[in-house]
This record gives C-alpha cells, structure tokens and sequence, in this order.
C-alpha cells in the first residue's frame, strides 16, 4: 500500500521491485540448499556459516523495522487528514484544473484516508487522495 502526504509529488515515491526482494522464506531455501549441497569432505567454514546466520538475523530486523515504519507512516497519514477537517484547501484534480474548498469528512479504504470537499457554492468532491491537497488555509 502506497502511503500519501499532504502535497506529495506523484511517482516520487521509492518504488521497490518486487523481484529484487528476496523474502525471509527464500533465504531460508536458499541457505538450507547450500547446507544440503555442501562437500562433506569440505565443509562450510564456521566463519562463513556466522556470517549467513548474522545476514539473516539481519534481513529478519530489517523487516519487522520496515512493518513498523509502514505502521507509523499509515498513522501518520490518518494523522494529517484528521487534522484537516474543517480547513479550506486548494486540491489539484485529475483534469489539471484546481479546487478551492473545506473539507468536509475523511474516508478510510483500503488505500489509506479519502476526504470530501465542500466548495464555497456548495459543489462536493469526493475520494480526494492526501497526495492531491496542495495548500492549506486557517
């Protein structure tokens, strides 16, 4: 899930290649395989076999961090469009043209949190990403 901000420029996020990644369960399949077709007249070296547990040990750290940063950057998000309601923004839509207006209410899907946008003529918009709200008034 793609986590948005107050004024993020589109596709300036990091975007990860999936198969660049390899998961917690393929090091593991990869490092039993190499134990499995190891010479038993050579043997791994102890050093190399601490240094692949330390890696490991590693990847698995460096995971749980990335979940909780996701975490923290989710709530983050809800953060900012909670803190929202009742402002008057200036959103950029999809047509390149701009809306002036007060948000009315936030949404949450699966995508993160939505809001609705009241004009001064009463129009509405809705399911307006974060990413969209590009100034905010008192």
């Amino acid at each position: 899930m793609a986590i948005e901000s107050i004024g993020q420029v589109n596709g300036a996020t990091n975007a990860t290649n999936e198969n660049s990644n390899v998961s917690q369960d393929e090091f593991i399949k990869l490092f039993l395989a190499q134990l499995n077709s190891q010479d038993p007249l050579e043997p791994l070296n102890n050093r190399e076999f601490l240094a692949q547990l330390a890696q490991f040990s590693a990847l698995e750290q460096t995971r749980q961090s990335n979940d909780k940063l996701q975490s923290l950057l989710s709530m983050n998000s809800s953060n900012q469009a909670l803190n929202l309601l009742g402002k008057t923004v200036q959103v950029n839509l999809q047509s390149g043209s701009e809306f002036n207006g007060t948000i009315e209410a936030v949404h949450y899907d699966a995508n993160g949190p939505t809001l609705t946008i009241k004009s001064a003529e009463g129009s509405f918009i809705d399911k307006v990403s974060l990413s969209r709200v590009t100034v905010v008034q008192q």
